[in-house]
């Protein structure tokens, strides 16, 4: 019996789902750590040797931040991951299109991927409509990320420390700042203090409030800008996904006081399901694809 596999993959940490209840994870890839292709296949090989009864494999979908940028690297990796499950058929994609088949089972609306970074896809299969907002990584883009909200605390507490800036509770996260420059996955530690300053926002500190606000808001203007790319001027189902939004607390306040300011359009609507059930779903229903057009990079060897 052949297998359909499911795979959402990050800086953080890499899952991987064969659709029979189990999840298989490895350490999250680094760009900034050689080459992109290596180090993603390394991830794909640490989680599958996890998976118990291996099955030659149908069709394998991959949603995958920082997706390789050139056909070149796309077909390396693809032809890579082919190798390491035997698998027919790889099929690439960013995050956000799995998020986005996750949260929106029948293909229509915006689905937000809030984490470590921010992507964001807004899709109409009748009108053959797919943009992308943001995903552009955290030294040009990434708006609202724990990225973002991370380094801003972190710069914040520095700015005390120095006698530059306002007293705030986050003075005392405990960072090492010399350590995050050496480190080659410096974006995923500095996102990990993100936490950290929801807390403080949520404790009263102003310095953290306003980063969170400033967070939330960016993070309305993403979706706003997804909703406006949808043709027509009914309301839009947007969903959102990752665990930088996940229950509730300041950040999640300040994101739905500017998205209800500034998008009349959009109609909050309870994530389906997440990236890597989108990816089995594609996986397993491969007409769900063709509402994402040239958002997806498919393989066959």
């Amino acid at each position: 019996m052949s297998l359909f596999v499911g795979v959402d993959g990050g800086q953080s940490r890499l899952r991987l789902s064969t659709g029979r209840g189990e999840v298989f994870e490895a350490p999250g890839f680094s760009y900034h750590d050689g080459d992109p292709v290596s180090t993603t296949l390394d991830s794909v090989r640490l989680a599958w040797d996890l998976v118990d009864g291996k099955a030659p494999v149908s069709r394998i979908v991959l949603g995958l931040t920082g997706l390789p940028s050139t056909v070149e690297h796309r077909d390396a990796l693809a032809a890579g991951v082919a190798r390491i499950l035997g698998a027919g058929e790889v099929v690439l994609c960013a995050d956000n299109v799995t998020s986005h088949a996750g949260a929106l089972p029948d293909g229509y609306g915006v689905a937000l991927t809030a984490g470590t970074g921010v992507n964001c896809l807004a899709a109409d299969p009748a009108a053959a409509v797919a943009h992308r907002v943001d995903g552009w990584g955290h030294l040009f883009g990434d708006d609202g990320s724990a990225f973002a909200i991370g380094r801003a605390g972190i710069a914040a507490a520095l700015r005390a420390v120095d006698g530059r800036g306002p007293a705030t509770l986050l003075s005392g996260l405990g960072f090492d700042t010399q350590r995050l420059y050496t480190s080659r996955r410096v974006v995923d530690e500095t996102a990990r203090f993100a936490p950290d300053v929801v807390a403080a926002a949520a404790r009263g500190d102003t310095v953290a409030g306003e980063i969170v606000s400033r967070a939330g808001r960016e993070l309305a203007r993403t979706v706003s800008a997804a909703v406006a790319a949808l043709p027509g001027g009914g309301p839009v189902p947007v969903a959102h996904v990752g665990r930088l939004l996940a229950g509730d607390g300041p950040l999640v306040e300040a994101y739905r006081a500017a998205l209800a300011e500034t998008c009349p359009r959009a109609r909050e609507v309870p994530a389906a399901g997440s990236a890597l059930d989108g990816a089995l779903r594609m996986a397993t229903t491969p007409a769900l694809m063709a509402g994402y057009g040239s958002h997806i990079h498919v393989y066959r060897g």
